[in-house]
């Protein structure tokens, strides 16, 4: 029975694929680690996509405390409080996620974007060229990050 469930977890996770990954930047997002994290790391995704952000919060956290080197749970569990107003909650979980992973494209974009809402343009601008880095032919999160970036100079033109 086990088995069977663990392995109808696994088809289910290959099945979905990267079909949330878009909308959270993580284009480094490899899913849950282990089958036992993938239900919640699943329920987490889905609440992040219905913008419920307490029920994100909380199956992310799980998904955390049972696999502390997914630097994935970390980057959503980040994206999770920055949406509901925690911005130190976030970034540290986003330095958590970069941490377990340098190149974290979509932790470099969503802890760029948490330094424009405080208001913070050259923390922002140095999470840009570490995109830069990272992707220098261009990826997704890099262009977000710099259309934020833009639009963030736009609304404030005296910085």
């Amino acid at each position: 029975m086990n088995r069977i469930l663990t392995a109808s977890m696994l088809a289910l996770a290959l099945s979905l694929g990267g079909a949330f990954a878009p909308a959270f930047g993580a284009g480094t997002e490899t899913g849950p680690a282990s089958a036992e994290t993938f239900a919640d790391y699943a329920a987490g995704k889905a609440a992040v996509a219905a913008k419920d952000w307490a029920t994100a919060i909380k199956h992310l956290t799980a998904v955390v405390d049972a696999d502390p080197d997914n630097a994935d749970a970390e980057n959503l569990l980040g994206y999770s409080y920055r949406k509901s107003g925690n911005y130190e909650a976030a970034k540290r979980h986003y330095w958590q996620a970069l941490k377990l992973d340098p190149d974290h494209r979509g932790a470099r974009e969503y802890l760029g974007e948490a330094f424009l809402e405080q208001k913070n343009l050259a923390k922002a601008e140095e999470q840009l060229a570490e995109l830069a880095r990272i992707c220098p032919a261009g990826c997704e999160e890099r262009t977000e990050l710099q259309q934020a970036i833009d639009a963030y100079k736009k609304a404030n033109p005296g910085g």
